[in-house]
């Protein structure tokens, strides 16, 4: 063990960081890199770095673990992930503080992803069987020609996962790839590779075989397209700028991919809305883990008739907000992953205030409180020309815009290129649900910011625009990992002219038959 190993085990005795460690993918004399703890910038880990040759390495050893995993019934390779879902349950405290030491984030916060990896688990542990099994579908010939979709893994997903959510967004995507079949390589982002080690680690004590799932470490920009270049599938969490990058070299060698991008989320709140329900969830959809949530709201839309009555509720609660870079659960929010996140709030609040927008609350660091700390910031007053309205902040930032007419709020809504998720309040939830079907965004939560839509685990989430492609969770989540194949076989004659027929004769016949089967109303 390196000194700064040493310094990081000592720093953090729950943190098994040696034993972790040595599941990264990485040649004997590896360049190494060392993670800081948000909370204090104290060092948490000295990680290797792997190599390209690594990655190669990594895609070999998944290839042959991936044969002889899909060979086994789908109902096996769902029972590894069961005990997963119970082991994750009964020994959440280490991966709480796991995620905290990596992010940052509050512990309420961090266990919204322990809840979201248990319900992944859960979900494709009991559905996956359906949702795999083998389909018969409407032959060439009714009767005559029998045709089944089988669903076959696509080989080895490469998987690129981001820091902010280092455990639902690295294994939550894993838990269905592996279920359909495939291996899995991984590049987690390096500020939270323990994370995800961790994972590993407890997976592989549920029975996962030990070359299933591999995880390499390094540089964005020199590993992630060397994970890209070797997949089967693309599975990527991140900027929409560099998902548009992986997107093409995916194209490039014809591979399928699913992208979960950027977001500027907005909800909207009408004049008959529970304004106290509304104001304690608004602080939820914008300021769980700072910010830093793809689906966070960043755009409050409220009715011009209740507005001053929303903010003086919202505004209360937003004060008495305990910001905290403690492992208990009495902080309301924690800290700012890194420095860039910091300097990039920073740099949108001090434009806007510049450029004459109004900061009812927050609008500063706080390195009294830790070094990558802001306060939760609600600003009014913000036009076009400010870059916190329409740029993603991905931060505990949100402006609010008051309207006056519903017309009015769905087109500012729907004003954007992204389109990930979006929020309605109202007492009418029927009322709720027509203006969430036309908002133009993958998922959209009536009285609630973002949770009920992501916790549904049987329902497809994802963005659209220049928020993504592609969907996980429900089906889609787990059969974008798969090949459809149909396996037609033909019985008694052939699809060709036969007892006699000429050509034309049996084209007449064929015609005649068609003819019949749609009056009779087949499919």
């Amino acid at each position: 063990m390196t000194d700064t190993a040493r310094e990081a085990a000592a720093a953090h005795p729950d943190v098994p960081v040696d034993r972790l460690v040595r599941r990264v993918v990485a040649g004997p004399m590896p360049t190494r890199v060392t993670t800081r703890a948000p909370f204090t910038g104290a060092a948490v880990a000295d990680l290797p770095e792997s190599t390209d040759e690594d990655v190669a390495t990594a895609y070999e050893r998944a290839r042959v673990a991936q044969r002889r995993w899909a060979e086994r019934p789908v109902a096996q390779r769902a029972a590894v992930f069961l005990r997963f879902h119970d082991r994750l349950l009964a020994r959440q405290d280490e991966i709480l503080d796991i995620i905290q030491t990596e992010t940052g984030k509050a512990r309420k916060h961090a266990f919204e992803e322990v809840l979201d990896v248990a319900l992944t688990c859960r979900h494709y542990g009991r559905r996956a069987g359906g949702y795999l099994r083998d389909r018969r579908r409407a032959g060439a010939l009714p009767v005559l020609t029998k045709a089944v979709e089988v669903r076959q893994p696509k080989g080895v997903v490469g998987l690129v996962s981001p820091w902010n959510y280092p455990l639902a967004l690295s294994i939550g995507d894993a838990i269905p790839a592996m279920i359909a079949g495939n291996a899995v390589v991984m590049k987690p982002d390096t500020q939270t590779a323990l994370t995800a080690l961790w994972a590993l680690d407890l997976l592989t004590e549920c029975g996962l075989p030990e070359d299933l799932w591999q995880i390499v470490i390094g540089d964005g920009p020199v590993i992630g397209p060397a994970v890209i270049e070797r997949a089967d599938y693309v599975c990527f969490t991140g900027s929409t700028r560099t998902g548009r990058q992986v997107a093409q070299q995916a194209a490039a060698r014809l591979v399928g991919a699913s992208l979960e991008l950027g977001g500027k989320n907005a909800m909207i709140v009408l004049a008959d809305a529970d304004l106290d329900r509304a104001a304690e969830g608004a602080v939820r959809a914008c300021f769980s883990s700072a910010g830093q949530l793809c689906v966070s709201i960043e755009r409050m839309y409220v009715h011009a008739d209740v507005v001053d009555r929303f903010l003086e509720r919202f505004l209360a609660r937003v004060g008495n907000m305990r910001l905290g870079a403690g492992y208990d659960w009495d902080t309301d929010m924690g800290s700012l992953t890194s420095r860039r996140q910091l300097d990039a709030v920073s740099r949108h609040v001090d434009q806007a205030r510049e450029l004459g927008a109004k900061v009812l609350a927050g609008g500063r660091a706080r390195p009294d409180v830790g070094p990558l700390f802001y306060e939760p910031t609600v600003l009014e007053g913000v036009t076009p020309g400010m870059a916190v309205c329409g740029d993603e902040t991905f931060g505990p930032v949100v402006s609010v815009y008051p309207f006056t007419d519903v017309e009015e709020a769905v087109e500012r809504a729907n004003a954007t290129a992204y389109g990930l998720n979006a929020s309605v309040w109202t007492r009418d939830t029927r009322r709720g649900g027509e203006i969430a079907r036309r908002l133009h965004a993958g998922t959209v939560n009536v009285n609630e910011g973002y949770a009920a839509a992501y916790g549904s685990a049987g329902a497809p989430m994802g963005g659209m625009g220049d928020s993504g492609l592609g969907r996980r969770h429900g089906v889609e989540g787990i059969a974008k990992f798969t090949e459809a194949q149909t396996v037609a076989t033909q019985r008694l004659v052939p699809i060709a002219a036969s007892f006699g027929l000429t050509d034309e004769q049996w084209a007449r016949s064929l015609t005649l038959s068609l003819r019949i089967l749609k009056t009779l109303g087949m499919r």
